[in-house]
């Protein structure tokens, strides 16, 4: 279940976050694209307001688009023509559908405990191998911003642990910080993983 409050965080500030995070271009998206086949089929898993949705589209790729916040959706709907849909984590079902899965920093608000879980299912509707990207904040625990929205931070062992017990092996990492749509400047890792038998 996603968290509400969170939620309506995203819901308040939808357009804030959808101006000030869409901006150039994403190098590590650029990467994962180029290692996916002619015509992926591509899930945005946390697709926000869509812009890294309709790159992909952009890119010649089949995309399916889901977030849990309506008002993101409809963002990505009327402002890149994304055909973007309502789903939390838990709806994905798909078994060896999917080339590429893109969670770029929404994961970030699932809780610790449901991780493993979300990553199984990730892991089963990615075709043999097929591409897993990750993007979250770093560090210890699960807190709420000064925004109040669910945080649960990983560090890289931790996670890289995680992605490997799910089947995927980490082929790509990188690091960094900024700042956030609180204004904190906070460290985050964003990890490529490719799908082993």
């Amino acid at each position: 279940m996603a968290d509400e409050e969170t939620l309506r965080v995203y819901e308040a500030q939808a357009e804030d976050y959808a101006t000030e995070f869409t901006r150039g271009d994403d190098p590590h998206l650029e990467r994962f694209l180029d290692m996916l086949p002619v015509g992926a089929r591509v899930l945005d898993l946390g697709c926000g307001p869509g812009k890294a949705a309709a790159r992909m589209q952009a890119r010649g790729v089949q995309v399916a688009a889901w977030d849990a916040s309506p008002e993101f959706v409809a963002w990505a709907q009327g402002t890149y023509g994304v055909a973007a849909e309502v789903a939390e984590f838990t709806a994905l079902r798909s078994v060896a559908e999917y080339d590429g899965i893109y969670a770029n920093f929404s994961l970030l608000h699932a809780p610790k405990a449901d991780m493993p879980g979300h990553l199984a299912r990730i892991a089963k509707a990615l075709v043999t191998a097929g591409r897993f990207h990750i993007g979250m904040k770093t560090g210890i625990g699960e807190k709420r911003d000064a925004l109040g929205r669910f945080y649960a931070y990983y560090e890289d062992a931790e996670l890289t642990d995680l992605l490997e017990a799910a089947g995927l092996t980490v082929d790509y990492r990188k690091t960094g910080a900024e700042a956030g749509l609180d204004g904190t400047v906070a460290p985050w890792i964003i990890l490529q993983a490719i799908k082993h038998d």
